[in-house]
């Protein structure tokens, strides 16, 4: 397999280059990270960060899904043309 191929089918998928896909996929990972801290620290003091984790979810949830510029998938005509 291509391995420049590799780096950037994905991202293309989703309309972004490699290195656009870089930076959202660790806003993602940092987002997560924090909220997972949150969430620890939640469950053993319950008074501390009520709705940090759900809104973290919440907010990544309307970036990846709800708000995402996917590029169409080429299809079977794409190819043999």
């Amino acid at each position: 397999m291509d391995p420049v191929r590799l780096f950037r089918e994905h991202p293309a998928s989703v309309g972004e280059t490699y290195v656009e896909h870089l930076g959202v996929a660790s806003s993602f990972g940092f987002r997560m990270i924090l909220g997972g801290c949150a969430c620890l620290i939640h469950g053993l003091l319950p008074f501390l960060f009520v709705k940090t984790g759900s809104k973290q979810v919440t907010e990544l949830h309307t970036r990846m899904v709800t708000n995402r510029r996917r590029q169409p998938m080429p299809g079977i005509l794409d190819f043999v043309i």
